[in-house]
């Protein structure tokens, strides 16, 4: 698949669904296919890897998802813990920086303090950032965004005729981070589920019917690829993009990208 190395999207995020009904279809438990999608996460990361895209964010645990069955709810939270506790050499080896984002509050305090920990022992390195929203949720986000800025008007920090887009992003748990170019939803669902509402105000949105579980390498490329063919026109005319359009990320020169290697499966 020929890929454009240089019109890369730099920061892709991800709605991983359709664990649940991937594993219905083979007839085992939804427990079962979130354990598959663990392994379809690390063929991720590693196709962002080989090409080159620096931020990769994955809704993993959504403030929404409490309304699960107890038992599933506990399931995930233990995947999270093996993932954390097997994947460090990896993420090590592979210079990849993982941290989180949501609210801190309500997730297992032992699970919270193994997730602090990973993030200190990986907060140096450099070739891909790993974000995972665990209890997020975009609105609730933006909520808690405006009351830090209250706060920080309430305190004299600033006053309210300061609050720009740009400040108010500041506040918000992703504000060391890029905005999204692409967000991919697996599944077959077409909505953004509360993810990232501010941040993917200009992102390409690309759905598909693959179930998360086997979402692997070539699909990825493929969402790559239609990515490419969009006109990212930021409120400007097609006109003006094409005197003089922004990449949407720097990098190496065009080449043909193997659908073997690696990152498959």
């Amino acid at each position: 698949m020929n890929l454009d190395l240089e019109r890369l999207p730099r920061h892709v995020a991800i709605i991983m669904d359709g664990n649940g009904r991937w594993a219905r279809q083979r007839v085992r438990n939804r427990v079962f296919g979130h354990r598959k999608g663990v392994e379809t996460v690390r063929t991720i990361m590693t196709c962002c890897t080989d090409v080159g895209i620096p931020f990769l964010t994955l809704y993993a645990f959504s403030e929404e998802n409490w309304n699960r069955p107890g038992k599933e709810v506990k399931a995930l939270w233990q995947l999270l813990e093996r993932y954390l506790a097997s994947e460090l050499p990896e993420l090590i080896k592979n210079r990849v920086r993982l941290r989180h984002i949501g609210d801190d509050k309500n997730i297992p305090p032992h699970i919270l303090t193994r997730l602090l920990a990973v993030e200190n022992e990986t907060a140096h390195l450099d070739a891909l950032t790993l974000c995972l929203a665990l209890n997020y949720g975009g609105r609730q986000e933006i909520a808690r965004a405006a009351r830090l800025f209250a706060a920080d008007v309430k305190n004299d920090v600033c006053s309210a005729d300061q609050l720009t887009a740009e400040r108010f992003s500041r506040y918000l748990y992703s504000s060391d981070t890029p905005d999204p170019d692409l967000v991919i939803r697996t599944g077959g669902e077409i909505r953004v589920s509360n993810f990232l509402l501010w941040q993917i105000a200009y992102a390409e949105l690309y759905f598909t019917e693959v179930f998360w579980p086997d979402f692997g390498k070539v699909h990825f490329l493929e969402a790559l690829a239609e990515f490419q063919k969009r006109e990212r026109r930021f409120g400007r005319t097609g006109e003006q993009v094409k005197k003089g359009g922004r990449p949407a990320h720097g990098g190496p020169s065009a080449a043909d990208v193997s659908l073997t290697g690696s990152g498959s499966r």
